[in-house]
């Protein structure tokens, strides 16, 4: 279906043209028309379906609407995500597609300095991306009002549940004292996430699922390659020479890990970056910026760090360490295969994660095709001296595990 059906303004009509948007997706589709009127929505959809601008266009086009006929004045629509990456990739979408518009929307993150944020917020805006941690500090200083919000969206809620936000949505909802619409999206449903947003949608929502028999793309291929965990290194840097031309994004389980993996691949002259929590904000957006640009096209990451980014072109996720809850192997695999693009899934499996990939199979409801792999395939690099840890290397892990961890803030 065309945009122009929606009876959006010109402006934001212009914007979407001017970004690709001509046809909607299937959340689209049907999440556009039921926000226009103002209804509360829960919504079901895998990563990659466009939901991000299925909640996006209708509210900038409700906003300018309200503001091309009166003066508006404060924060109109709070959209609270769990991640500072996704709160600048979701910002980025409302700048793109507000750009003709009179709406001003803003990511508010944490890790950087508070002056430029707080002048911003006294400049204006109607549109607020946040993280709940900085949200709340900048509210407890007197610098952001949410009292006006009209529009409340929870994105990958599931993801918020996880890290324990629940009580800071409550918070969120105290605080709205008008009466407000609210969007509701998450990659998974479990009873744990029907409770959360039955507690926060009216009972008159309405009820959207993508693919409820599939909860990953029917893009991406799976499979599994059952490989020693000691062994997975080597073969990881074979895999990654068998696909010189491809875009990568490596899950592991640590921060130590990532970055283990990350000196592995460096002995065999295998750019990589990586991307955890103990990164501060700068160098993750520089992480995030290299690969982005394809100047790097191999990116180690933690579960944490990485839900919800979406980066053009990955063609391949590798599950280095199979994720321990199932749900989150389908939050992983999305990174690939997204709109109308072929992705791979690919997950190296050790004899001890043998009962996660029972799990991950359960979730999917089908059998992931097993390649068969021997030592042999990556034993020249296994047997090569200069890939052993050096005494220095080993000294400064030892040195690492003994240190305190620094309590967060």
């Amino acid at each position: 279906m065309k945009f122009e059906k929606f009876h959006l303004s010109e402006d934001l009509l212009r914007n979407l043209n001017d970004n690709g948007f001509f046809r909607t997706t299937d959340i689209q589709y049907k999440a556009i028309p039921s926000i226009l009127k103002g209804e509360d929505v829960l919504a079901i959809a895998q990563t990659g379906t466009g939901k991000t601008a299925a909640f996006a266009i209708p509210i900038i086009n409700m906003i300018h609407t309200e503001k091309s006929s009166k003066r508006a004045i404060g924060i109109k629509c709070l959209v609270l995500v769990p991640t500072r990456e996704l709160a600048q990739q979701i910002g980025e979408v409302f700048n793109k597609l507000s750009k003709h518009t009179k709406v001003k929307p803003f990511a508010l993150i944490g890790g950087v300095e508070q002056d430029a944020q707080i002048q911003k917020l006294q400049d204006g805006i109607d549109i607020l991306i946040s993280t709940p941690g900085r949200m709340f500090d900048l509210i407890a200083q007197g610098h952001v009002d949410i009292s006006r919000i009209e529009t409340l969206v929870l994105d990958e809620a599931d993801h918020m549940l996880d890290l324990g936000f629940i009580d800071d949505i409550t918070s969120v909802k105290r605080k709205l004292t008008k009466r407000h619409q609210t969007l509701f999206f998450s990659a998974t449903i479990n009873p744990e996430i029907k409770k959360l947003a039955f507690s926060q949608v009216r009972s008159s929502a309405i009820r959207i699922q993508i693919s409820p028999e599939d909860p990953v793309s029917k893009n991406i291929t799976h499979s599994v390659m059952f490989v020693e965990m000691d062994d997975k290194r080597f073969f990881l840097a074979e895999y990654l020479r068998q696909n010189a031309d491809g875009k990568f994004i490596i899950f592991v389980r640590t921060r130590v890990r990532a970055e283990r993996v990350a000196k592995a691949l460096a002995r065999v002259e295998v750019q990589s970056l990586t991307l955890h929590g103990e990164k501060d904000q700068t160098d993750r957006a520089e992480v995030m910026k290299t690969f982005r640009k394809g100047d790097c096209k191999v990116l180690i990451a933690t579960d944490l760090s990485a839900r919800g980014i979406d980066i053009p072109d990955v063609t391949h996720v590798i599950n280095y360490d199979l994720p321990e809850k199932p749900a989150n192997y389908v939050h992983r695999i999305g990174r690939t295969g997204r709109g109308f693009n072929k992705g791979v899934a690919v997950s190296f499996c050790s004899n001890e994660e043998k009962p996660l990939l029972e799990e991950i199979q359960a979730l999917l409801n089908k059998t992931i095709e097993v390649i068969k792999v021997s030592k042999s395939d990556y034993e020249i690099i296994a047997s090569q001296p200069e890939h052993e840890l050096s005494l220095q290397e080993i000294i400064e892990a030892a040195e690492a595990s003994m240190k305190p961890r620094k309590k967060r803030k």
